[in-house]
């Protein structure tokens, strides 16, 4: 991970500081970035601070299955789309939206997300983050399934250059502005050479201390995935992102991450022979010698201030 640990060094020492008008906290930023994965041997999951494998690979199962309802992660205990539907309850509900730093809204996002687990209409009604990630992976336009086309044309036409899943559909952007955030990690692209797999993945924006390792960590799952059930060696993967930053926040946490010294990578097996990409289960995913560092938290920068200077989400200002 010497290389995706440069970079938060890059960004720290390099980049360009800037006022971010949707959160407010404000950004270090370098633009245009190219990172490279060797995957055969061991899978780069960040050992400088515990990355949750757990809700990394819920999440991936989640996207891969089409779902967009919060209801799946939280009924695995995976909180980290809770923010947004919690947000949009408490408005459409005409309830004061908290501090989220308060005791108020540590509370009553809780009890959000346990409603969504108990309360199956609650979900259906509250728990939708849009047509986000897996909808444009499995029903782009309401119909298109890019991801199961993909993995048939990998085993049918091995040679194609048309191997590509996108997450950006212009039309739906507003929308996801009421319901969540547009995709970061926007398309992603496989090739097939000589029996192994290889694969790009395009972020637009990357929170690179924060989203950085599971970003990393859930393409190089993906690609592991579908090279399972096209019967091809995972090879490498390439993350290309654009606006690569730091948010100020996060400045003296990315210094701390970097003072620790690296584990040697895990290793990912699959508990069992699968032949199609909706039959993995959490359960067949194994991942051993994972010896991190502690975790590091960080809060995730999605509040700002309006004119008045109140503390709430910038889409109500």
């Amino acid at each position: 991970m010497k290389q995706y640990l440069d970079l938060l060094r890059y960004v720290l020492d390099n980049g360009q500081d800037q006022f971010d008008e949707r959160t407010g906290v404000g950004t270090r930023f370098v633009w245009g970035n190219q990172l490279h994965f060797f995957l055969p041997e061991r899978f780069p999951l960040v050992t400088t601070k515990n990355t949750h494998m757990h809700s990394i690979v819920h999440e991936l199962l989640w996207m891969i299955s089409g779902n967009t309802n919060i209801r799946y992660l939280n009924q695995n205990k995976v909180r980290i789309w809770n923010e947004w539907p919690y947000r949009r309850y408490l408005k459409e509900t005409g309830q004061a939206i908290p501090n989220p730093h308060s005791t108020d809204w540590q509370l009553g996002i809780k009890k959000f997300a346990d409603q969504t687990v108990t309360n199956e209409e609650f979900a259906k009604t509250w728990g939708d983050i849009g047509p986000n990630y897996g909808y444009q992976w499995r029903h782009f336009d309401g119909y298109l399934d890019q991801l199961g086309g993909v993995v048939k044309e990998i085993k049918a036409h091995s040679t194609s250059r048309r191997l590509l899943v996108t997450a950006w559909d212009p039309r739906v952007i507003n929308i996801l502005d009421a319901t969540s955030l547009p995709p970061c990690h926007y398309n992603y692209q496989f090739k097939v050479f000589e029996g192994k797999l290889y694969s790009v993945v395009t972020l637009r924006s990357w929170d690179v201390f924060l989203g950085g390792p599971f970003n990393i960590a859930q393409y190089a799952l993906l690609t592991h995935m579908v090279a399972h059930v096209a019967g091809l060696q995972a090879q490498e993967l390439v993350v290309e992102s654009h606006d690569t930053h730091l948010y100020q926040n996060h400045l003296d946490l990315a210094r701390l991450q970097l003072e620790r010294e690296p584990s040697p990578l895990p290793k990912l097996s699959f508990t069992r022979t699968i032949d199609s990409i909706d039959d993995f289960q959490a359960n067949d995913i194994i991942l051993t010698g994972y010896n991190p560092h502690p975790a590091i938290k960080a809060e995730v920068a999605v509040v700002s201030r309006c004119p008045q200077g109140q503390l709430i989400h910038p889409r109500d200002c």
